[in-house]
């Protein structure tokens, strides 16, 4: 864990690694906030920050042993992915058109973001900030490349669909 720990007056490392868990955040809350998802830019980035402050609180206590100190940061890690996940459920809703038996479930994306977002602040806070930044980077490629080739995957589908419905309405005229 050496490069990990941070004493209380190394207040460069401290700012640094605070201010790039809230870059993070803030990187993927802006893109979920230009889709006009529930969740902006400053939910993502007091969500990363809060992450990175939380673990960061055990890799400046000092224990009596390295091992009390992992054992410390293991359980905030635990406590922070639970707790974020509780905050990921309120996102999360179930919608029940009355036409339809099947239900609609609406902000899985989101929630999944705001826990991606506490990870890469905790891995962050934990000095991993290579880890947040590459993190960070493959989030936004994964909710824009991916939704970008949702489209024109689906695009190309609903053409399919489309010329199979003109065929079938070509011929279900003919027939009347």
């Amino acid at each position: 864990m050496g490069e990990m720990l941070i004493t209380p007056n190394d207040w460069p490392h401290i700012a640094f690694r605070l201010a790039l868990a809230l870059v993070v955040g803030c990187m993927i809350g802006l893109n979920r906030q230009q889709g006009g998802r529930p969740a902006g830019m400053r939910t993502f980035m007091l969500v990363s920050m809060g992450a990175s402050l939380f673990v960061m609180i055990p890799l400046q206590a000092e224990g009596d042993s390295p091992y009390a100190a992992t054992n410390a940061l293991s359980r905030t890690i635990q406590g922070v992915a639970t707790g974020v996940g509780f905050l990921g459920a309120g996102l999360i809703l179930q919608e029940s058109p009355r036409k339809s038996d099947m239900p609609k479930v609406r902000g899985l994306t989101t929630a999944a973001c705001v826990w991606t977002a506490a990870g890469l602040g905790a891995a962050i806070g934990c000095g991993l900030w290579q880890m947040g930044l590459i993190g960070g980077v493959l989030t936004l490629i994964t909710l824009s490349g991916v939704k970008r080739l949702n489209r024109s995957l689906g695009t190309l589908k609903n053409q399919d669909q489309e010329a199979n419905t003109e065929d079938v309405s070509i011929n279900g005229d003919d027939d009347d």
